[in-house]
C-alpha cells in the first residue's frame, strides 16, 4: 500500500492508509506507518516504541493453526487485564494463545520446547511460527542449522523503522 501509493502518487496520507489497512487486517496499520509499535484498541492506536534490535530465528514447524480455532478454544484465556506498554515491558512475556496452540498441535509444542534449550522463544500470535530472540546474527543461525529436519526456519533482524520507510524518506539503510 505505502509502495503503490509512493508510486502511483495517490497522495493519501499515512492516516489514510492506516484506515485503509485496517480494515485488510488489524496488523496492518503498524506495517503501514513502519516503525516499531505499542498496539491497543484492534491495531490502530500505535505509540512509538524502541525495543532493542535484536536477532530472531523465525521457526515453522510444517503445521497449520486457524486462527478461528485458537480463538473458539473455550480453553483459551479471556480475561487478561488491559496493561499499558511501561507494565508490558516489566512483566514476564505471556501469549494467552499459546498453551491452547500448544495443547493442541504437537508439533508446535516440539518446536517450543526445542527452541527454549536455545534462547527465550515464543509463539507468533496464534501460529503456528515460533520465534526465538538472539544477541547476535551467527549465535541465531547456529541454533538454525541444529534444527530438526521437520523445521523450516530463516534468521532476521528485528528493526525499528521498515526498510521501505527508510528507502522512501531517504535515510540509509541499516546494515
Amino acid at each position: 500500500m505505502v509502495a503503490l501509493n509512493n508510486i502511483w502518487q495517490c497522495g493519501l496520507t499515512v492516516d489514510e492508509l492506516a484506515q485503509i489497512g485496517l480494515h485488510l487486517g488489524a496488523d496492518v496499520p503498524v506495517f503501514v506507518r513502519g516503525f516499531a509499535a505499542f498496539a491497543e484498541g484492534v491495531g490502530e492506536q500505535l505509540q512509538p516504541a524502541a525495543p532493542e534490535e535484536k536477532w530472531y530465528l523465525v521457526a515453522h514447524p510444517g503445521v497449520s493453526v486457524g486462527t478461528p480455532e485458537v480463538f473458539n478454544d473455550p480453553a483459551l484465556i479471556r480475561n487478561t487485564p488491559v496493561r499499558d506498554l511501561t507494565t508490558l515491558l516489566q512483566a514476564p512475556f505471556s501469549n494467552d494463545c499459546e498453551s491452547v496452540v500448544r495443547k493442541r498441535f504437537r508439533e508446535v509444542d516440539e518446536l517450543v520446547s526445542w527452541l527454549l534449550e536455545y534462547a527465550p522463544s515464543r509463539l507468533t500470535g496464534t501460529g503456528a511460527c515460533v520465534f526465538a530472540e538472539f544477541d547476535t546474527e551467527s549465535a541465531a543461525r547456529q541454533v538454525l542449522e541444529l534444527a530438526p529436519n521437520w523445521v523450516r526456519g530463516f534468521v532476521a533482524r528485528g528493526v525499528n523503522v521498515s526498510p521501505l520507510q527508510r528507502t522512501l524518506s531517504g535515510r540509509p539503510a541499516i546494515a
